[in-house]
């Protein structure tokens, strides 16, 4: 049968205010994953902008070798067009993402030592 939900809620939210004492790395834990989780996001968006960027970028110059170059106009079909241009998206978001979050997180790496200093 189960418990019912009224009752369920009711021992999860008592459950939440339990008399337990926090490690105090847990904090610090809490604040590493939240750094993480900036730095990630951070990396995705500035990925996705610069794989915006040359989607565009890639996108001009294949189209127009296509319609101008006859050896192009002849042997790239539709799909071979589109790999192109994903390539080029796919390997600046790859790039892009990667180096934005490495930088995060040396700078969150300085950030400790600084701190750890100073204590």
């Amino acid at each position: 049968m189960g418990i019912p939900s009224e009752m369920r809620d009711m021992w999860v939210n008592n459950r939440r205010n339990a008399l337990l004492i926090p490690s105090p790395y847990e904090d610090e834990i809490q604040r590493k994953a939240l750094r993480a989780k900036t730095c990630t996001q951070e990396g995705a968006r500035q990925g996705f902008k610069a794989a915006c960027i040359w989607g565009a970028v890639s996108a001009v110059p294949t189209l127009a070798a296509v319609r101008t170059i006859p050896w192009a106009k002849a042997n790239l079909n539709y799909t071979a067009q589109a790999l192109m241009i994903s390539a080029a998206s796919i390997a600046a978001y790859f790039i892009t993402a990667d180096k934005t979050i490495l930088e995060c997180a040396r700078k969150n790496a300085q950030l400790q030592q600084a701190l750890s200093r100073q204590q």
